[in-house]
Order: structure tokens, then C-alpha cells, then sequence
């Protein structure tokens, strides 16, 4: 990069780095004013459109979900709450816990649970923030047993009733061991009191993930860094110092799936990174058990005397079974594209978690070779999803699924794209699109570079310098929409919201509205806001010169022009979101102010990256929707 350039791109030249400061007085009314104006220009349509969003987050939907020998607890959207709930294999529901009895905008983010089901810890969070508590609850008596505050907990397992180890990660600061955040690191606690166990001296941006294998009696951990590499340990739970690597460390990407017959059973993917399982013996040997296959592998568990592995086709799951020597036996397909997650090992088989567009949940049991459904709603009315492919920039051909009213002949579409972190768009239920779907829109889901969805290549060719590939594949859909005579908004939260952001200072004519949430839009100063450090194997490193010359070719923030005609724009964003820190939002507003665009800027006083209650979230997305109708002529 030039030396002009670097001074473009550089802090000095941000006049509004100041609407970083969320504490600054000036920030709040900047906010109050954007805000203001969202309600008068959106909020009469907006209430129309709230019931019936509201009608379909009425719908119960499972949010996560953990085996034991007790049942399956799950996490539930409900009754404009969150619920644990403890579901038993002959289909009797237990309720254990309501958000609300933990106090007002509390959003419940993860479950944990002992094999036996005695015990199970939630974390939660106000206002969705990622930062919040966790419980430990007694499952007979609802008993809070032990609470860690004031910190993220991404994972559990326990040695015993009253002792656990958790993996904490730091969001500033330093570790015990004097690394800075982010970092994680794994604590042992037993009767109030906790010790660091492992993690020392691993350095910041990489992340710990562990998890049980063996019934119980092994610890399996995963040290990451980024979203395409890391290594895998494992050892006895009950000695950490017994932990060590036993695979990976390379430049591919690997996790530990169970511990069975002697072997520590690992995904890999090395070779053409669509995903194998290796058997390695405590010794260190390692051998193939299962090659890799046509399509990726996403998940696997050992069920009893089988291994069940979830692949991608097309973007929708499939699930196959193997013998524990790796031979094949049985498929489960589904009858309409879905998604299949939270597979885990239960009552000798496994349990899992399926979704589509128009089903929220079905709570699957896998035993004896036979599928039973344990729970299951579904989205009353007559919809249609097709699939389509179209070909990017480069040649590569992108698929998208369309979601419609059965015989609708829609001319307005809704397309969602993401395109990042190895994360798959697998098919969702997203309540907010079902009446916009009803009043004739299509809703298309894209399968952009970036993702998972084909392997690892298929990740690889959308981050880093290779980032522009994912704008070019979500390019070529917009086209493919607007050659058909359709008017088109753009919707991207988070990467997406990036997606979002660069498609329309790059594209403006493909779009007749962009709507960008949560978004990444300053990639020049991304790492040094909140954890934004820990995205740098993703998108690059904005200090290496190197990186910040292919970072700053497309960085959103700094490519609104005044001479461009852009699309209508609505971002929103949450003050609690301490992942994406608000100030990309804000910043990009005041960009499009000085070069004389208008826009909405909508921002959220009780949400955050994690989420959101309910009712904040039937808000949020009412004036989204509400901005959407306006944009494509449907606003009746």
C-alpha cells in the first residue's frame, strides 16, 4: 500500500472515530436522534406487521439441546421467554427453569448437563450481551448450586456432583498467565474455589473448546485459531496434566468426536478438506476409519456400536451410519431441506435437533436403526422451497434455496447471504419472513464462498485476500434476481452485514434497499474494537501491510462516495453488542451523512450480538420488515 493511502486509511484520518465512545454523552444523542427518526418514518407500518410476527415467534422453538440419562434438556423459545426444559424418551416434558424468574431481558445462550442429569448450568446474560452468569441448578430440587459471574463460559463438563471444569474466555484484559484477551483458558472448580488447569502460556486469539469422551473418563479439548486450523488434546478428565496433543497442530482444521475401544476418535480436515475420521490409539498411532466422502462432513457421534456422522448436500443434512471399524450401513434423509444439529450421544443410540424454513424444530431420537420424532412444530400454511444455481464471477457456480407461497409468481425478493467463518447457511426458520413470504415475496438463502457448505476449499476461497470472491458470489445471485424483473434487498447481520455493505458500495445498481445488521464495516480498525483481534486469521491482519492493502480495497466504511446513487439503507445494531462493536454501524451512518445519503440507523438499548428477549427481538425485526416492505412497494 502506498504511503497516500495508508494516511487514507489510517486513524488519524477517521473524523468520527469519536461514535466509538458509547459513554461519550454526544454518542447517546447522536443514537436517540438516528432512533427517532426510524419511529416516525417506519413505526406506523411497523406496528402493523408486529402481531404477525409476533403470531410466528409464538411457535415454540428449540433453541439448543443436551442429552443425559435423565432425558434431553433443552432450551425453548416460548410464551415470549426462554425455557429449560427436560424432555424424557417417552415424550413427558418437565419445566425447569423461566428467564424471567431470573429478571427482566435476560437472554438464556447455552445449556450444559451432567451424563446423569442430576445437574445442568445455564448461562445467561441482560440485555444480550455475551458477557453475563452462570448457574449451576440442581435438576430435582432447582437449587442453584454454584454461580460464576461477570464472564463468558463457553463449555462444561463435570468430574463429579459438585466439581467441573469450564472453559472461561477473557474479553479484555489478561489471563492468569499473562496472556491478553482474547484468550481462553480451562478452570477446574470445585466447592466455591477454582485453579487454572490448562491453557498457560497459549497465545491470545486462539480458542478452547472442550468436551467429555469415553462415558466420562476423558477430556477432549480443541485449540483453535481461527476458523482453519487447530490442534486437538485429550487425556484423563480427571488429570489435567495429563493432557497433551495427540492430533493436528498443522494448517487444517480438526475436532475430537469421542473416545471409544481405546482410540480417541477425530474429525479431520487435511487432504481435499471435505472431512474424515481418524482413530488414534493412546499411544499416538493414528489410522483412518472413515474416508473422506462426496460431500462434507459437518458432525459426528458414536451412537453404541455405530457412528453417525451429518453431511452437507447442497446445504441440507443427511445422516449416515458406519460400524466402529468404519463400514457403511445406513442413510436418513429428510423430506425437505434442513438442517440437522446438537447431535448427541443418548440411550444407546443419539438424539438430535432438526430445522427447516417452515419447521422450527423436530427433537429426533436415532436408536436401533429406527428415527422417532420426541417433539416437533411446524409452520401452518402452503410453502414451496426450490433450488438454483448461478455462476460468480470467476465461473464457480453458487447455489441458493427460494422460499415461496405454493404457485406464487413473486417479483420482490428478500436475499440473505453471510459468506464466512466456515459457517454453512444451512436451511432456518426465521419467523420475521413467513408474512413476507405470505403477502408474495420469495426469501432466498445463499450458499456463498466463505461458508462450509462444499468443504474447506470452499471456506478458504472467501477469507482473507480471497474475500472479494464472496461479494462476487452474492453479486451474481442479485443479478440473476434483477435480470428476472425482480426489485431486490440485500439482508446480512454480522459478516453478513459486511456482505451486505460491500455489495452496495461496490454494486449499488443491483439493490433497491440493503438491509445490514450488526455489522463488520471498518476492516481497517476491526482489531482493535472489542474482540475483533480473534477475526484477524479470518480476514486478515490490518497492521501487516500485506493484509491492509487487500483489506482496504473493499473496507465499506471507507468506500461511500458522494457522486453514487445508493439504494434506500436500513442498519440496526444493539448498545449490548460487545462482539461487533456498534461503532461500525455508527460510523458508516455518519459516513453516508457527510457525503448527503439518507438512511435508517436503528439501535437497540436491550440487545446484543448473542440475541435478544423475545419482544426486543419482534421489535427489532418489525421495523426491519417494515423498512423492507417500504423498499420493494409492498407497504399497504
Amino acid at each position: 500500500m502506498k504511503e497516500r493511502d495508508r494516511m487514507k486509511f489510517s486513524e488519524d484520518a477517521d473524523q468520527y472515530i469519536w461514535l466509538e465512545d458509547l459513554d461519550d454523552p454526544r454518542v447517546r444523542e447522536w443514537v436517540s436522534e438516528r432512533n427517532r427518526r426510524v419511529k416516525r418514518e417506519l413505526g406506523p407500518f411497523s406496528e402493523k406487521l408486529n402481531p404477525r410476527i409476533e403470531r410466528y415467534y409464538s411457535i415454540p422453538l428449540v433453541i439448543a439441546l443436551e442429552a443425559s440419562r435423565k432425558g434431553v434438556f433443552t432450551i425453548t423459545r416460548e410464551e415470549g421467554a426462554y425455557k429449560i426444559k427436560l424432555l424424557a424418551l417417552n415424550g413427558e416434558t418437565r419445566e425447569l427453569v423461566d428467564s424471567r424468574d431470573l429478571g427482566e431481558d435476560v437472554l438464556i445462550k447455552a445449556l450444559f448437563t451432567d451424563n446423569k442429569g442430576g445437574r445442568f448450568a445455564i448461562s445467561y446474560s441482560f440485555g444480550g450481551s455475551d458477557k453475563g452468569f452462570t448457574d449451576v441448578i440442581d435438576t430435582a430440587s432447582g437449587e442453584v448450586l454454584d454461580r460464576l459471574e461477570d464472564m463468558v463460559v463457553y463449555y462444561i463438563v463435570w468430574l463429579g456432583d459438585d466439581e467441573y471444569c469450564y472453559v472461561r474466555f477473557f474479553r479484555e484484559g489478561v489471563t492468569p498467565d499473562g496472556v491478553s484477551a482474547p484468550a481462553s483458558r480451562v478452570f477446574l472448580r470445585k466447592d466455591g474455589s477454582e485453579e487454572m488447569v490448562f491453557g498457560k502460556g497459549i497465545e491470545t486469539s486462539y480458542l478452547i473448546s472442550l468436551k467429555e469422551g469415553g462415558g466420562g473418563s476423558k477430556a477432549m479439548l480443541n485449540v483453535s485459531y481461527g476458523w482453519s486450523r487447530s490442534t486437538v488434546y485429550a487425556g484423563d478428565l480427571r488429570n489435567p496434566e495429563s493432557w497433551r496433543v495427540i492430533f493436528g497442530g498443522e494448517d487444517f482444521r480438526a475436532f475430537p468426536i469421542d473416545f471409544v475401544g481405546g482410540d480417541y476418535l477425530v474429525a479431520s480436515y487435511d487432504g481435499e478438506g471435505l472431512g474424515r475420521v481418524v482413530a488414534v490409539s493412546e499411544g499416538g498411532g493414528a489410522r483412518e476409519l472413515l474416508g473422506e466422502q462426496k460431500y462434507p462432513l459437518i458432525d459426528a457421534t458414536v451412537a453404541g456400536e455405530k457412528i453417525v456422522a451429518n453431511y452437507l448436500v447442497d446445504a441440507s443434512s443427511i445422516l449416515k451410519t458406519f460400524s466402529l471399524d468404519g463400514a457403511e450401513q445406513d442413510e436418513f434423509t429428510f423430506e425437505a431441506a434442513g438442517s440437522v444439529d446438537f447431535l448427541r450421544t443418548a440411550w444407546g443410540g443419539c438424539v438430535f435437533r432438526y430445522q427447516s424454513f417452515t419447521i422450527p424444530h423436530r427433537v429426533y431420537s436415532l436408536r436401533e436403526g429406527r428415527l422417532s420424532i420426541l417433539a416437533s412444530e411446524e409452520v401452518p400454511g402452503d410453502f414451496e422451497v426450490e433450488e438454483s444455481w448461478v455462476t460468480s464471477k470467476d465461473g464457480t457456480r453458487i447455489h441458493a434455496f427460494s422460499v415461496k407461497r405454493r404457485g406464487a409468481q413473486p417479483d420482490k425478493a428478500y436475499v440473505f447471504g453471510y459468506g464466512g467463518f466456515s459457517i454453512p447457511l444451512t436451511p432456518r426458520f426465521s419467523p420475521f419472513v413467513i408474512p413476507f413470504i405470505e403477502d408474495g415475496g420469495v426469501y432466498v438463502h445463499t450458499n456463498l464462498r466463505g461458508g462450509v457448505e462444499y468443504g474447506e476449499a470452499w471456506h478458504r476461497a472467501g477469507m482473507r485476500e480471497r474475500k472479494q470472491n464472496v461479494f462476487d458470489d452474492y453479486a451474481s445471485v442479485l443479478r440473476d434476481l434483477k435480470e428476472r424483473g425482480m426489485r431486490v434487498v440485500a439482508f446480512g447481520r454480522s459478516n453478513g452485514g459486511l456482505l451486505v455493505g460491500a455489495t452496495m458500495t461496490q454494486r449499488p445498481e443491483l439493490l433497491d434497499g440493503a438491509v445490514i445488521g450488526y455489522p463488520v464495516l471498518d476492516m481497517c480498525r476491526f482489531h482493535k474494537l472489542y474482540v475483533g483481534k480473534s477475526w484477524v486469521p479470518e480476514y486478515g491482519d490490518p497492521d501487516d501491510q500485506g493484509d491492509a492493502a487487500f483489506l482496504a480495497q473493499y473496507s465499506p466504511y471507507h468506500h461511500i462516495r458522494d457522486d453514487v446513487s445508493y439504494p434506500p439503507i436500513f442498519m440496526y445494531t444493539g448498545i449490548h453488542d460487545d462482539r461487533v462493536h456498534p461503532g461500525h454501524a455508527f460510523k458508516f451512518a455518519a459516513r453516508l451523512d457527510d457525503a448527503g445519503h439518507e438512511y435508517l440507523l436503528r439501535v437497540e438499548e436491550m440487545s446484543g450480538h448473542a440475541g435478544a428477549t423475545p419482544k426486543t427481538k419482534i421489535d427489532e425485526e418489525s421495523d426491519l420488515m417494515a423498512f423492507v416492505y417500504k423498499a420493494l412497494g409492498m407497504a399497504k
